[in-house]
């Protein structure tokens, strides 16, 4: 009798646990269903095996004389890629072309196997985060979402169940009522994820999504952003180091409208072995050491200061020691060995 009363606890306990398995599942599929992305299979314009990814070839952008984007070629996977560069490298000029917002003048691209000249099949498939996203302030969180979701024509039951999960996803629900002009600057680039994530896209793009946050806000967001890019390409284009080291495997260097560098971020580290040093210094020669040296750190200890410096070669000055580059050093390191004009580490 005992053994019997095991047997059929065990039962329940195992129906109890298929049960909740499926609960998980069914979640999981209401987050990704939408009629507009039923449509395009519909339509037979949906990516094909194989075809989860962005490739970009030989493609040039130019505004009157100026030329935007030079021969840029690139593929990106599923995954977070990172698009590392200044101000002005024309990282918001591709990504923009990339969301099918600004027309290339040659070369091509396809995004999940969509030629980028049809327009709406892109954006019906790629969510956007401009660098300078803003709602209507007068709006609530979830008045906004459900405005946005209205303007794509998405039904209203599926509008709704996806912005309640955004909102849980994006820890908004507690702020849904709240005025958009009252958010944080975080709580704003939170909402912005969720309204470019409303409509379930494969591929996510975000221009400097962090530039002006708090250090918690940052963290937050990026942890954010990784979690998404488990299940689509995402997309960080920046000029902060620190978001593409602390987030991103595959990254791609930009300056001047031209790719300098693609690959993963430990390449990019080991390209940069033996170029990094550092050694102890006066105060009074930090000046001439800028003169002589790409700079890319200082601790000042008194009258001393240890700085780490970019050299193709050992500096001969006395106590100069090989340092293991950072993620800042390789990227310092690959403008300096491609000709870009640096001075003392700091841009001009």
């Amino acid at each position: 009798m005992e053994n019997q009363n095991q047997n059929q606890n065990h039962n329940q306990n195992a129906k109890n646990q298929n049960a909740q398995n499926q609960n998980t599942k069914n979640q999981n599929a209401s987050l990704h269903n939408h009629p507009a992305e039923n449509q395009t299979q519909k339509q037979g314009n949906a990516p094909q095996a194989g075809e989860n990814c962005i490739k970009i070839s030989s493609v040039n952008k130019c505004y009157g004389k100026k030329q935007a984007l030079t021969n840029v070629s690139l593929t990106i996977h599923q995954g977070m890629f990172g698009l590392l560069g200044r101000n002005g490298a024309g990282k918001t000029t591709l990504m923009k072309t990339l969301a099918a917002l600004h027309k290339k003048q040659s070369g091509i691209i396809t995004v999940c196997g969509i030629p980028i000249e049809q327009a709406k099949e892109i954006r019906s498939i790629t969510g956007y985060l401009p660098q300078d996203f803003s709602m209507y302030p007068s709006m609530t969180v979830e008045e906004s979402l459900d405005y946005l979701g209205v303007l794509s024509g998405m039904d209203g039951r599926i509008r709704k169940e996806r912005a309640e999960l955004l909102l849980k996803r994006v820890n908004l629900t507690e702020h849904r009522r709240k005025k958009v002009r009252a958010l944080s600057g975080g709580m704003k680039r939170r909402l912005g994820i969720a309204q470019a994530l409303l409509h379930d896209p494969k591929v996510l793009i975000v221009d400097e999504p962090t530039a002006g946050l708090d250090p918690e806000e940052r963290i937050r967001f990026r942890n954010l952003l990784c979690e998404v890019a488990e299940e689509r390409i995402v997309i960080l284009s920046t000029h902060i180091v620190g978001d593409i080291e602390a987030t991103c495997e595959d990254i791609a260097i930009m300056n001047a409208g031209r790719i300098l560098w693609q690959g993963t971020v430990c390449e990019l580290l080991n390209a940069a072995k033996g170029k990094v040093f550092t050694v102890n210094v006066n105060k009074k020669f930090l000046a001439q050491m800028k003169k002589d040296y790409i700079v890319t750190g200082m601790l000042v200890q008194n009258e001393y200061t240890t700085v780490r410096i970019i050299s193709e070669e050992t500096p001969s000055m006395l106590g100069a020691e090989h340092a293991e580059p950072n993620v800042e050093d390789a990227y310092m390191y690959c403008l300096y060995s491609h000709g870009c004009e640096l001075s003392g580490g700091v841009e001009e």
